[in-house]
């Protein structure tokens, strides 16, 4: 499915971002809410963007009824605002990536990234796989949700916990890309 040549004859034969995620097989929760917040098209423009793809296991872990009513068209402004803090523009690939301490997403609010005990984490979430190469951009999958921190605080008022992050009991078992 994905080219395996480097290049620019590569690039070509590569899907975008979104139908690389459908095709991965675990990311249907996130196609799904890509689709009802209107952004497949923007993330199969031509970019480039980095995204950081929580899997369907990483949207189980949140909260029973989370996605359900993220769904629902009145909170398509939400949603939309969740899922934009999940995408950088700019292709940044993991080497690239080690070396910052914070990106600004497409929402306008910065994402923090540190390198813990030899992993990557992204405000709190830990990138599982990386580089999967997309004509458009980047996917680096990441094993929890990231909400932006005012979504955050709400969602941490309603449950308790006082974490911006939910944790996944597995990530992203057939992701087509090998871990670096």
């Amino acid at each position: 499915m994905l080219a395996l040549a480097a290049g620019p004859a590569a690039a070509a034969d590569k899907a975008d971002i979104v139908d690389t995620a459908v095709a991965a097989g675990s990311f249907k929760t996130l196609a799904t809410a890509l689709t009802e917040a209107d952004l497949v098209k923007a993330l199969k423009g031509k970019g480039p963007f980095t995204v950081f793809a929580p899997t369907d296991e990483a949207f189980k872990a949140l909260p029973e009824g989370t996605v359900a009513e993220l769904l629902k068209p009145e909170n398509k402004k939400k949603l939309s605002a969740i899922l934009t803090y999940h995408v950088v523009s700019g292709k940044v690939m993991a080497s690239e990536v080690v070396k910052l301490k914070e990106a600004e997403t497409l929402n306008g609010k910065k994402v923090s990234i540190a390198v813990k005990d030899g992993e990557v984490m992204v405000d709190g979430a830990k990138v599982v796989k990386t580089d999967i190469a997309c004509s458009n951009g980047v996917i680096h999958v990441i094993d929890k949700v990231l909400l932006p921190k005012d979504e955050a605080k709400k969602k941490s008022a309603s449950t308790g916990t006082g974490h911006a992050t939910y944790t996944s009991a597995e990530a992203a078992p057939t992701c087509p890309a090998s871990s670096n």
